[in-house]
């Protein structure tokens, strides 16, 4: 009954890293408010902007949706704080996108994977984006107008939910958003995404014709609308990430994945106990890869709690702590 890109999308919503989405960071850490985005509902948002692209554009919306879906199921606790500590901890470095791809290839269903689709895990993989702009560099691009279309949906989610945090948060005022981003894109979150939406759809029917073509255009944006969503991009990279990099929260955040890297490194048989001993067993795993594994799965709340357990570390976040946490700490009982 099902295609094979509807059985993806069904995998990964059912899988265990799906779930743990709700309580991992996107921007804000631990946030005091009910309506801040967290990491499962901006992939719902991704989902819907790149299925609403996809049936514009007669692509395949099961496909679309499913790598919009999965995209980031490797990204660590507390956003991309947490994956720049594990990248500068970790020898090998870290990307939450090739952890992504990771978690559904080898950690999900206890090492066995979700056995999805080429066409699935190359759209994970290629997700992300550099700080020179929403728009991927040529290297990066997916080898599907599908994987290319979350590309840009994962652009167009986070520019406008982050910019409507802020908002909230009190960082920023709406008068203080670019002009050239309010004129071009609109002034309202709704008006934005429409915008932006109806651009990328618009610009995008060349990428339609013959495949055999070598240098046939990919999924795009007008000049006029790409450099408004720039503009509004670098805006929220020097008004709301960089200043919420440097509070007490997310240095506390930063501690926490240094204590939790420190002690399992010495202790990795307890990482182990709450993973797949047979993929580290059968594969010749290193110890270091175990615990990166076992660190990127926490949500925020756990690792908090973790951090606190094996560590005379104590910060004020501990009060926010879910009180779903607060039974008996296991590691195995995640």
């Amino acid at each position: 009954m099902r295609t094979a890109f509807q059985r993806d999308r069904d995998r990964i919503v059912h899988c265990k890293a799906f779930r743990r989405l709700k309580h991992k960071t996107q921007v804000f850490i631990a946030p005091q408010g009910d309506h801040y985005v967290t990491r499962l509902t901006h992939t719902l948002e991704v989902s819907q902007i790149a299925r609403s692209i996809s049936r514009a554009l007669r692509l395949n919306e099961d496909l679309t949706e499913a790598i919009a879906l999965g995209h980031d199921l490797g990204h660590p606790p507390f956003g991309h704080v947490g994956e720049e500590v594990l990248s500068e901890l970790y020898p090998p470095g870290f990307e939450h996108s090739e952890q992504s791809l990771r978690v559904v290839d080898s950690l999900e269903r206890d090492g066995q994977g979700l056995n999805l689709t080429h066409e699935v895990r190359e759209g994970i993989l290629h997700h992300s984006k550099d700080r020179s702009g929403i728009t991927a560099q040529p290297a990066d691009v997916s080898g599907t107008l599908e994987g290319q279309v979350c590309k840009l949906a994962d652009a167009v989610a986070y520019i406008n939910h982050d910019t409507a945090d802020a908002i909230r948060a009190g960082l920023i005022s709406e008068g203080d958003l670019p002009r050239l981003a309010v004129s071009t894109l609109g002034r309202s979150t709704t008006e934005r995404i429409n915008t932006l939406i109806t651009d990328i759809v618009d610009s995008s029917w060349a990428a339609r014709g013959p495949v055999s073509t070598s240098d046939r255009p990919g999924i795009s944006l007008s000049p006029p609308v790409l450099e408004a969503a720039n503009c509004l991009r670098d805006f929220l990279f020097e008004r709301v990430y960089r200043w919420s990099s440097t509070l007490d929260v997310a240095e506390e955040a930063r501690e926490v994945v240094r204590i939790l890297y420190r002690y399992f490194i010495h202790h990795p048989d307890e990482a182990l106990a709450s993973l797949s001993a047979t993929l580290y067993s059968e594969r010749n795993e290193p110890a270091e890869r175990r615990v990166v594994d076992f660190i990127a799965g926490m949500t925020d709340q756990y690792a908090f709690r973790v951090a606190a357990e094996v560590s005379p570390f104590k910060c004020h976040l501990q009060n926010r702590v879910d009180s779903q946490y607060m039974g008996p700490l296991s590691f195995t009982g995640r």
